[in-house]
């Protein structure tokens, strides 16, 4: 009997000849598997499984991973109003991790002998991928063609040639990579360290003008509705909040991060749907949770946010955390009125039963009401206390 290898495969180049290789080159029994994680319609998947099995790989499977994506891994981003150096909403790492994740548990199912995938050398989703497979299958063994041979891009068409594939040499000038939280964009403006991308290389391009006004609504921090319309899932809000607010051209951006192997790199992203959310969730936050939640939240969602992009979404410190984030959502429960316009948004307010900011205490630099000008008065003198000693013993040192 042949050997199983459980392919990770999208229909692009590097895993069509990956296809090839394992069963021509290596004699194993291939089974592709595409995690579909907010990115494909039904006829792209239709399509990406016929060219597997034209292919030749013994079985191919699909799997909808949207709203796991979001229960086990979106969710908290929101909870933790993730932005990597507070400009990148983690689209494709946090994706990586959950498609690397599926895959490894279809290769248990399978009982597969090996697992491939076809990252090149060059790029964080090797590590995340190989990680992911070491922690949950490390008696699986891993098949890196693209990397391991250091394939160029014409050699692949080539060989995919002398196998009676054809593949269209064109390269697309821009790499794009499109799930339920974000789309990536690459492109010769992001290899180097001054560019913008231009208009056509955007996915959705800008077709609305004026403003537009949106309600979202949240429950114990969770999305629940939009526009007073409420949905069998959150997934269903993000994805219903994109197709209003990515046609004003909101939420595009260039990130410049740290990769994993120790460059720098840029990629472009349009996110409008994360940016909106995370945004809204995070002024609901300013006024329903105190000062030390904040702070304290804001610390752990970046070491949360970092450790998720570098693939150690499998560390147990990732559910201590997770049960934190949880945690502090108790009251972070109210809408929020968000004025959309043309690559850009606003967030005009909330309403909610939490919000501290009530009228009942105080209008701040105004009137207050909970307090007189003699408690001010004592807590001041006693708050400064130790700093005023301090000046005192050592002022004429320091002089």
């Amino acid at each position: 009997m042949k050997k199983k290898v459980v392919l990770a495969f999208s229909g692009g180049l590097d895993t069509s000849y990956c296809a090839i290789y394992l069963s021509k080159d290596l004699g194993l029994e291939v089974h592709s598997v595409i995690v579909d994680t907010g990115g494909f319609s039904k006829e792209e998947l239709e399509n990406i499984e016929k060219r597997a099995y034209d292919l030749g790989v013994a079985s191919h499977h699909a799997v909808d991973a949207v709203k796991g994506y979001y229960d086990s891994c979106i969710k908290y981003l929101i909870y933790g109003n993730v932005l990597k150096n507070n400009t990148y909403p983690l689209s494709v790492s946090a994706e990586r991790v959950t498609q690397a994740t599926a895959i490894a548990e279809y290769a248990k199912e399978i009982s597969a002998d090996f697992v491939a995938h076809g990252s090149t050398g060059a790029g964080n989703d090797q590590v995340r991928f190989d990680m992911i497979f070491n922690i949950l299958i490390p008696d699986v063994g891993i098949i890196t063609p693209i990397r391991d041979m250091k394939l160029s891009r014409e050699a692949e068409i080539e060989y995919l040639k002398q196998h009676g594939v054809e593949f269209n040499a064109e390269k697309a000038k821009y790499s794009i990579n499109k799930g339920i939280w974000g789309t990536s964009v690459g492109g010769k403006e992001t290899l180097t360290s001054n560019g913008m991308l231009p208009e056509e290389a955007w996915p959705t391009q800008v077709s609305k003008e004026g403003s537009e006004a949106i309600e979202l609504e949240f429950e114990k921090g969770e999305l629940k509705a939009l526009n007073g319309q409420k949905y069998d899932h959150p997934s269903e809000i993000i994805q219903a909040l994109q197709a209003i607010a990515q046609p004003y051209g909101i939420g595009r951006d260039i990130h410049v991060g740290d990769t994993i192997i120790g460059i720098k790199g840029r990629v472009g992203f349009e996110a409008a749907a994360p940016m909106v959310i995370i945004k809204a969730h995070h002024a609901l936050e300013k006024h329903t949770l105190t000062k030390w939640q904040l702070t304290w939240k804001d610390q752990l969602s970046t070491f949360y946010g970092n450790w998720l992009h570098e693939g150690q979404f499998h560390d147990p410190i990732m559910r201590n955390m997770e049960a934190f984030l949880s945690d502090t959502q108790k009251t972070v429960t109210g809408k929020v009125f968000i004025q959309l316009m043309p690559y850009r948004f606003q967030v005009i307010g909330i309403e909610s039963a939490h919000d501290l900011m009530s009228g009942k205490f105080g209008s701040y630099g105004e009137m207050n009401n909970a307090w007189t000008g003699e408690d001010v008065k004592g807590f001041s003198k006693i708050f400064g206390n130790q700093v005023m000693i301090y000046h005192k013993v050592n002022g004429s040192a320091e002089g």
